[in-house]
């Protein structure tokens, strides 16, 4: 290479370099997507529109919640793996998307390759109800009750790999009980199936939940957190109830297109952080049973790979075939 040429070639990489760092500095000068994978009303969708909201009026720029529901998260998820790594399109994504690493295989992304962390959200627990037409009243009524009847019970979830899904999977395992699994499509269909006495178990949503269990619809066993949920302090835990060492719960996160420009995932994990570190915010998710998470972008990472290796254990043990 000549001289003329070398000069010229390290002067384009400057000027790119220049480019990013630009780019990255004036981030965002245009609307920013959030999508989520899930169905409107859910958890995810909730928070990501609170966080949508907070963002906005951190960056001055619209953040727009845009939600891609189906196959198991999946839809949704390619969209954004798809979508230029600019940082203007991000996933919000859960702990579906780490257990879907084992149990659906052959998905048309894998995460850890073609996604980015940018940072988590919240995590929160969930409660395991029954229909009051089963009889039972507490966890160890009911162990006892599928014990004596392997294969004849169900319990309800949204979907292969969702958290609802993998918490109930983590309880048959821990608990030595064999119950069917009944996948619905929606949150709201898996409630419906419950509530109308369908099916005889669920996991779900503690705030959603609670005016049902006070209602004497549905008859709440446990949560699924080391500790009692201040949203109903009443319900003892599942590992205090029955099954020491349970816990299970749901969290959610950021995370964006592979090959985005990392100065822009700092941008967006330190806005992130300051969000979750306010006062109003963390009140207001703890009514809701939820409490912020803050991690950098390389702690996230370690988070992922983490939950990743746990489902996948999970999904081994219990047996469960991976999905075609």
């Amino acid at each position: 290479m000549t001289a003329l040429l070398r000069t010229l070639a390290v002067l384009a990489f400057v000027l790119m370099a220049a480019g990013t760092d630009a780019s990255a500095q004036d981030y965002p000068t245009k609307q920013v997507r959030m999508i989520v994978p899930f169905g409107a009303g859910g958890p995810a969708d909730v928070f990501a529109r609170v966080l949508a909201q907070h963002l906005q009026e951190t960056f001055k720029q619209n953040f727009v919640v845009e939600n891609r529901p189906g196959a198991g998260a999946i839809i949704g998820t390619e969209a954004v793996a798809k979508a230029a790594p600019d940082g203007y399109t991000l996933l919000v994504m859960s702990n579906t998307h780490t257990t879907n690493e084992s149990l659906i295989p052959n998905r048309p992304y894998q995460l850890m390759r073609d996604f980015v962390p940018v940072s988590p959200i919240n995590e929160s627990d969930v409660m395991m109800v029954v229909n009051p037409g089963l009889g039972v009243k507490n966890l160890k009524e009911f162990i006892a009750l599928a014990k004596s009847k392997p294969g004849q019970l169900n319990y309800a979830s949204s979907g292969p790999g969702t958290p609802y899904h993998m918490a109930a999977e983590l309880f048959k395992t821990m608990s030595g009980t064999d119950i069917v699994h009944v996948p619905h499509k929606t949150s709201g269909d898996m409630r419906t199936s419950v509530l109308g006495g369908h099916v005889q178990m669920m996991f779900d949503a503690i705030t959603v939940l609670a005016p049902n269990v006070r209602g004497g619809k549905v008859v709440a066993l446990g949560t699924s957190g080391k500790t009692r949920s201040s949203v109903m302090p009443d319900v003892p835990t599942i590992a205090e109830a029955g099954v020491p060492g349970y816990q299970s719960t749901i969290w959610l996160g950021v995370m964006a297109p592979a090959k985005t420009p990392q100065p822009i995932i700092g941008t967006l994990n330190a806005a992130i952080r300051k969000i979750m570190a306010r006062p109003e915010i963390k009140d207001a998710w703890d009514r809701q049973g939820a409490t912020p998470m803050t991690m950098t972008p390389p702690e996230f990472e370690k988070h992922l790979r983490a939950d990743i290796d746990k489902w996948a254990k999970v999904v081994k043990r219990a047996g469960l075939a991976p999905a075609k």
